[in-house]
Order: structure tokens, then C-alpha cells, then sequence
């Protein structure tokens, strides 16, 4: 019992490592990564090269499959790009696991070391994230070493031994294993190096390791058809096209698996090596031959998995992937793209003010909905933040991310006094009949017109962080704010002039003016968050000077 313990710890400490160097490697490289899978769409050769260079930096075919996913499910890469991706992905897992197989036994405990030292001294640099990556690599080693040591005696033990010869000529079962193996271990990565080990041992028959390599490309392949949950029809297109391929090849090797066994059997070469280089080349052949097959699956594909109907498609979240949080860059260009959405809301709720303020009273109640959605949008921007471990953000993330929730926080204040507003007018003056002044409309449409302006360069500036931009912002609102005292003066002036529509709808009108300067405050606030990193940054190069 104990000894099964130990090679269960020993199997997780090998998943708890390659899991510790793709989250340390996508917090180095997240977006640069990205710029990667995005460059690489026009050729199919750069779409392979991409997701298997990809994939050898951050371990694992899976976080590639999510990266891609997350990329399709937002319209920037089509699916057949997408799909040759996948395939370079998985010729970069098996690469990965030749490398890995290396004696390197004395490499780990350096790697340990200074990639602890480099962490702990500067958590939140790139030199501790590095040192972060150096740590779980060192992990996998001392892990694949642990995992010799623990298998030894159960390699000894008749039982264990009638157990897997048992298997010896069910293939099939060996295939549910080696997918069982890689789900569990969230790697393919992970289950072929035990694989390996377990056949080093003499513990697995060389004709089941291999069974159980093939079975470990379709767990991964489940996986990401299981992760692809909840995305769109695009991304459950692109998984089940990258698991049609892993079954196309497992139907076309699986006859064969036995016959090659018995052919290698002579030679004596190590049954580690022979289960390595076999899924290398499987992998690499498989992948190579499905490459012109690529366009036929995609079609495939569509007519397999038609478009759904779009049913309040607003009222959900498009881009907050909780795939990415483990890469801060990466959620926080999540969270600034799911920011500009909600920013498009407020927007077409000031449109629907407007309409209402010309007279249209139907629009009151399309401005009440656009603000429902705003709240939902906000709430998901916020808890999606939250999820964000702040211990993972370098001083630059940190303040994207205060940015990010101050905006997100003056988005839904907007949206609070734009209903607002549009019921006052809708109530105290639509449906009591009394309407302001030509002038006094003319002055309200006026400010609008600057309120619409200026929301749109403040998405600008917050999404550029343009510092001429946030200058521009900045001299937009003191010009906003005067234009507004003068028309409350001009306000004040037809007053006691006994206009009689401005003496009806003097209190509303005030009231419209004041939430319009207030609204203006709330766009304008990100200009400031650019110009304080502005002034900043100038004092430091100062005291550096």
C-alpha cells in the first residue's frame, strides 16, 4: 500500500510540475504567445510551427488547445488555421516528451535551487517567473526519477505483473487506460512519460505502452472537447475536428500496434525509448498526413455542428475566459476587451436617452434593459477580476488592473444616472406633458452630442493609454464643464425672462444638467489614471537623472 502511495505522489508531483512551468511560461510569454498563434493564421506551415513551438514552451498540448480555443471562440482565427495549430501542437508534446526522458537526473536538483532562489527574491518580475518556470521543470525531473524508484517493487509483485499481462490482447482496454491516464494526469504530456516508466520497469508489456500512448492522445483530445464546454459553436467545432484526427489515427495504427511490438522484440532495444520515439513518430505521421485533410474536416465540421440561434447573445459575457487567469496578461486583455463592451452599452443607452429626450417614450424602456445588461456586465468584469491572484501581477498589471476596475466601476455609475434620466424625462416631462424650451433642447442635445464624443476617446484612451489622447480627454472635460455653467446660466436667464416651458421643467432640466456634468467626470476619470503612470514615470527618470 505504501509503495502504491508513493508512486501516486510521485505521479502528481510530475503533473504539479508541468503545470507550474505552463502557468510560469504563459505569465512570462502569455502574450506574446498570443501574438504568436495570431501571426501565424496566413500560412499552414507557420500554423504548425507555431503550435508545436508553442506547446514546447508550455508543456502541454492542453493550455495550446485552451489558448486556441479561447482565440476561436472570439473570431480571431478561423477554424481551420485553428485545426492546423492543434496538429503542431500535438507534435510538440511528443518532442517534448523525447527531451524530458534525457538523463538528467544531476539537472534537477540545480534547477530546484536557483529557480526557488530566483523566485522567491523577485515574485513579481520577469526573473521570478522565470525561476518559477526553472522550479517546475526540475519538478518533472525529480518526478520521473521518483516515479523509477516507487515502480521497482511493484514490478516484483506477481499479482501486479498477472495484472497488466492480463491486458496483453485486449487493445481496446488499453486504449481506455491511456486515455484515463492522460485525464487524470490533465496531460498527455504527463501520461506518456509514466507510460515510458512504467515499460522501463518491465511492468507494462511494450505492445500495451503503446496501446496506452495512443489512448493518451485521445484523453487529451477528450479533455479539450470537455474544456470547450460553454464556448461557442466555433470552439466545439475545432475540438471535435482535432479528436476526429486523434481517432482517425488511433484507427489507422491500432491494427498494427502487436505486429510492431513483435518486430522490435528482437533488437532489444529500451522499452522507454521505444515507447518515446514510437509516439514521436506516431504523432509526426499522423499529423502530417491529416495536414491536407484540414479544409475537408472544417467543412466537415459545420455541417456537423450547425450555427445556433442567438437568443439574448448581449446578456452573457464574451471574452472573460477563465482559461487565461493563470496568465495575467492575457486576462487582463480579457477583461479591458469585455470593458470596451460595456462601454458600448452606455453608449447606446446615451443613443437611447437621446430618443427619449426628442420625444420618443418607447426608448425608455430599451434604455431600462441596456442598463440590466450593464449591471450584468460589470458584476462579471469584477468577479472575474477577483479570481485574478493579485500575488502573480507585476506593478505595471497591477495598475492595468485598478484601471480596469475604476473604469468598469464609472461604466455602471454611467449607466445608473443615463436610466435615471430617461425615466425623469420620460415622467416629468413626456407623460406630464410639459416640454422644454427651444433653446433649453437645444442646450441639453448640445451637451449629448460631447458626452458621446467624449466617451468614445475615452475607450480610446483606455484601451491606448495614448498620452496625448488623455491630454486631449483632459482639456474635453474642462471645456464640457463650462459649456454646462453656461447653459445653466442661460437657464437661469430665460427664468426671469418668464419662459413659461423653462419655468415648467426648470427642476428637471437643473437636475439633467448636473447628472450631464457628472456623467462627463465619469468618462473623462480614465485620462487621469494615463497621466498619473505619465507623471510617474517622468519623476523617476528625473530622480534616475
Amino acid at each position: 500500500m505504501l509503495t502504491l502511495l508513493h508512486l501516486l505522489s510521485s505521479v502528481a508531483l510530475l503533473v504539479w510540475g508541468t503545470h507550474i512551468v505552463r502557468t510560469g511560461v504563459m505569465r512570462i510569454f502569455g502574450a506574446n504567445l498570443r501574438r504568436i498563434i495570431g501571426a501565424s493564421v496566413s500560412k499552414k506551415s507557420n500554423a504548425f510551427v507555431a503550435g508545436l513551438g508553442v506547446t514546447a514552451l508550455v508543456q502541454s498540448s492542453n493550455a495550446t488547445a485552451l489558448l486556441v480555443i479561447s482565440f476561436v471562440a472570439q473570431g480571431l482565427i478561423g477554424l481551420s488555421p485553428a485545426l492546423t495549430i492543434l496538429l503542431g501542437a500535438d507534435v510538440g508534446t511528443a518532442l517534448m516528451a523525447r527531451v524530458l526522458t534525457f538523463d538528467l537526473s544531476w539537472l534537477s536538483p540545480l534547477l530546484i535551487l536557483f529557480g526557488v532562489i530566483a523566485f522567491l527574491s523577485q515574485k513579481k518580475t520577469r526573473v521570478g517567473q522565470v525561476g518559477r518556470a526553472v522550479i517546475g521543470l526540475g519538478l518533472i525531473l525529480l518526478a520521473l526519477q521518483l516515479i523509477v524508484v516507487s515502480a521497482k517493487p511493484m514490478t516484483e509483485a506477481s499479482a501486479v505483473r498477472e495484472v497488466f499481462s492480463s491486458l496483453a490482447g485486449d487493445a481496446i482496454l488499453a486504449l481506455l487506460i491511456g486515455a484515463v491516464f492522460a485525464m487524470l494526469t490533465y496531460s498527455s504530456l504527463a501520461a506518456v512519460l509514466l507510460t515510458a516508466t512504467l515499460a522501463a520497469t518491465g511492468l507494462v508489456p511494450l505492445n500495451i505502452a503503446l496501446c496506452l500512448v495512443i489512448g493518451s492522445n485521445l484523453g487529451s483530445g477528450a479533455l479539450a472537447v470537455i474544456s470547450s464546454r460553454g464556448q461557442g459553436t466555433i470552439a466545439r467545432r475545432l475540438v471535435l475536428g482535432s479528436m476526429l484526427f486523434k481517432v482517425i489515427g488511433c484507427l489507422m495504427v491500432i491494427p498494427w500496434v502487436t505486429m510492431l511490438a513483435q518486430w522490435l522484440k528482437p533488437y532489444e532495444f529500451p522499452a522507454a525509448d521505444v515507447v518515446i520515439y514510437f509516439h514521436v513518430i506516431y504523432n509526426l505521421t499522423r499529423c502530417l498526413l491529416m495536414l491536407p485533410l484540414v479544409q475537408p474536416v472544417s467543412r466537415l465540421m459545420e455541417r456537423l455542428v450547425p450555427e445556433e440561434p442567438i437568443v439574448e447573445a448581449q446578456l452573457t459575457p464574451r471574452y472573460l475566459d477563465s482559461a487565461s487567469l493563470d496568465t495575467p496578461s492575457l486576462a487582463l486583455a480579457n477583461a479591458v476587451r469585455e470593458t470596451l463592451r460595456l462601454g458600448d452599452v452606455v453608449g447606446q443607452m446615451l443613443d437611447g436617452f437621446y430618443q427619449v429626450l426628442q420625444g420618443n417614450a418607447q426608448h425608455k424602456r430599451e434604455v431600462s434593459h441596456l442598463k440590466d445588461q450593464s449591471d450584468m456586465l460589470y458584476e462579471a468584469i469584477k468577479l472575474y477580476l477577483a479570481r485574478l491572484p493579485q500575488e502573480s501581477l507585476s506593478d505595471s498589471d497591477s495598475r492595468r488592473w485598478a484601471e480596469i476596475i475604476g473604469t468598469s466601476v464609472n461604466l455602471e455609475q454611467a449607466g445608473e444616472i443615463i436610466d435615471r434620466m430617461a425615466a425623469e424625462v420620460s415622467s416629468k416631462s413626456l407623460n406630464a406633458r410639459r416640454f422644454f424650451s427651444q433653446k433649453g433642447i437645444e442646450d441639453l442635445t448640445t451637451l449629448h452630442g460631447r458626452l458621446v464624443k467624449n466617451l468614445d476617446l475615452a475607450m480610446s484612451v483606455f484601451l491606448s493609454g495614448e498620452v496625448d489622447n488623455a491630454r486631449r480627454l483632459r482639456r474635453a472635460k474642462h471645456r464640457f464643464r463650462l459649456l454646462n455653467q453656461r447653459y445653466s446660466l442661460a437657464h437661469v436667464e430665460r427664468l426671469h425672462q418668464n419662459n413659461l416651458q423653462s419655468m415648467e421643467t426648470s427642476s428637471l432640466h437643473m437636475g439633467l444638467l448636473a447628472d450631464m456634468k457628472r456623467l462627463n467626470s465619469l468618462f473623462c476619470a480614465v485620462a487621469y489614471y494615463v497621466l498619473e503612470v505619465q507623471d510617474d514615470e517622468g519623476g523617476e527618470a528625473d530622480s534616475s537623472a
